[in-house]
């Protein structure tokens, strides 16, 4: 247990808890077409912007631990950063600089799989997210891998696609699978793409919310059971052609060359990579590959016996996946863990969806909780449909439960996240998202209602953008245009920043009203420790706050 931090004299702790409310996906927009969080029946979160102190953070690129300010920001790496009061390099960056500087082929795992392989002449299969969103994965480390299979002596590689369309433009598989079977082709025949889906219709699932999707997976990739087609191209324009899906929302598909025999099944003494270095959407698919008999999800049929790998561990404290190729960040002396010390008393919540990352994330991808006795977390069951169908989610349910618990006075420290502006904004669809922003805004007045009640503070802020940035836009600030006239939808993340607000009813004047400006999400630790009257590590990112 980490040493308590020091009570600031000069601050008054108030007699209500601090609210961290986390407004997930939900930034300032730099254009007003396409800004939904703008252009929604949100009255009371713009009223608060235009009335409490507010400043504006950043939340993506170098602010929070990705390699350059042309990432964008992501629920992982916000909360990382939010509970951490820290920046840490984060996957994207580790893995690449293993790939650059060649260690991540020195390693031990990387090695086996090689010599696995080599020595059977088998098959090794990379499994991931197709796209260079930078999110979860990038198809130039996949290229690195396979490139240095190929120096390896490997004979056969297999790739299973993952399409996105939620990271990148919504309709663009194509644009990544045409010229990879063309750099494929350079490599030989025996390297070649033998299965994909959607990242929303198979193996992508999180926090055990769908695990139908990775049974469709598991057939898909392993079994090579499903449609068969002649090439990915040939998949994706015939399933786009009869669903009108977007690449998210494609169904699954298997690669055949005779139309008999799937090309790339997985079979006893291949090796398996799944190349998203991002943990929450690799989780469940490795327990699968990894697990024996206790696995009890779904029915996996004859489990071949394969070497399986994740890019990173995925959990440091359940240990998955068994084997990896690059260590993850290691984050340490978080938020949570210091208020355990400082006997702050917390409770976390979420919906399915964002629970994790309320927690886990939150805690420095750890699972578990510090203190049994000074934490409690509360997971609220997504709905297993369509976003756009159920554009408010669950934020009734989780204001219920934010509400009851600021006015039953036990909890020092809450923290909880909708949902609705990141989820419903990966779907694309404009109206969706404005209802889900108004049914947010009536949630907020429920908690800033519980806040003033009380005499708490509430601090609001978000992770990245999403819902405020729902068009593409040309460089001269105009939208976006499809031949036929149509607006291009945007369903990734955007790089605008994110809200910081300060409602604090029983405000006495230890601190500025005037908040710091330039800062980065971390800053949320360090404020969040000075509104409960505690003074911030050193090393702590700066608070916005600036207590006299």
């Amino acid at each position: 247990m980490l040493e308590s931090l020091k009570k600031n004299p000069a601050f008054t702790k108030r007699r209500g808890p601090v609210v961290l409310m986390i407004m997930d996906g939900v930034g300032i927009g730099k254009y007003a077409e396409g800004d939904a969080v703008l252009d929604s029946p949100t009255p009371f979160l713009h009223k608060l912007m235009k009335e409490q102190p507010m400043t504006l953070l950043k939340a993506h690129g170098t602010a929070v631990g990705l390699p350059s300010d042309d990432d964008m920001g992501n629920s992982e790496v916000g909360h990382n950063a939010m509970g951490c009061g820290r920046v840490f390099a984060q996957g994207a960056k580790l893995v690449t600089q293993a790939i650059e500087t060649g260690k991540m082929f020195e390693g031990a795992t990387w090695k086996k799989i090689v010599d696995k392989v080599n020595s059977a002449s088998s098959t090794l299969h990379f499994i991931g997210l197709f796209s260079d969103g930078n999110v979860h994965s990038n198809i130039a480390h996949l290229k690195g891998m396979i490139e240095q299979a190929k120096k390896d002596g490997v004979k056969c590689v297999r790739i299973h696609t993952l399409l996105d369309g939620r990271d990148v433009p919504e309709t663009s598989a194509l644009d990544y699978i045409d010229p990879f079977e063309e750099y494929l082709k350079n490599l030989g025949e025996d390297y070649a793409i033998a299965s994909g889906g959607g990242r929303m219709t198979i193996t992508m699932d999180r926090y055990g919310a769908n695990w139908d999707m990775v049974k469709q997976g598991w057939a898909t990739h392993v079994k090579g059971e499903g449609r068969f087609f002649a090439s990915a191209h040939e998949a994706v324009e015939t399933l786009r052609a009869e669903t009108k899906a977007i690449d998210q929302d494609l169904p699954a598909f298997v690669i055949s060359r005779d139309g008999k025999t799937p090309l790339g099944a997985i079979k006893d003494n291949d090796a398996v990579i799944y190349f998203n270095f991002r943990g929450d959407r690799a989780i469940e698919i490795s327990q699968a590959f990894d697990q024996g008999d206790e696995f009890d999800k779904f029915d996996r049929g004859a489990k071949p016996d394969v070497l399986y790998a994740g890019m990173m561990e995925y959990d440091g404290d359940l240990h998955i996946p068994n084997n990896f190729l690059v260590n993850p960040p290691e984050i340490d002396r978080t938020l949570d863990e210091y208020l355990c010390s400082s006997s702050i008393r917390q409770f976390a919540v979420s919906e399915t969806q964002k629970y994790g990352h309320v927690t886990y994330f939150f805690n420095g991808n750890r699972s578990g909780k510090f203190d049994e006795a000074a934490e409690e977390y509360v997971e609220v069951k997504s709905d297993v449909v369509p976003f756009e169908q159920r554009p408010w989610m669950k934020c009734a349910e989780i204001t219920d439960i934010v509400c009851d618990t600021i006015k039953e006075g036990k909890y020092d420290f809450i923290r909880l996240n909708y949902p609705n502006g990141d989820m419903v904004g990966h779907t694309g669809d404009y109206q969706a998202v404005q209802v889900s922003m108004g049914a947010l805004d009536l949630c907020l007045k429920r908690v800033y209602d519980a806040v003033t009640a009380a005499g708490g503070v509430l601090v609001i802020t978000a992770d990245h953008g999403n819902a405020d940035d729902m068009y593409e836009h040309n460089k001269d600030g105009s939208v976006k245009r499809g031949k036929d006239g149509s607006i291009k939808r945007k369903t990734s993340h955007s790089l605008n920043p994110v809200p910081c607000i300060i409602y604090d009813p029983e405000y006495k004047e230890d601190y500025a009203k005037e908040l710091n400006t330039g800062l980065g999400i971390s800053s949320v630790a360090a404020t969040c420790m000075c509104l409960l009257g505690l003074v911030p590590p050193a090393d702590y990112d700066k608070a916005v706050i600036n207590v006299k």
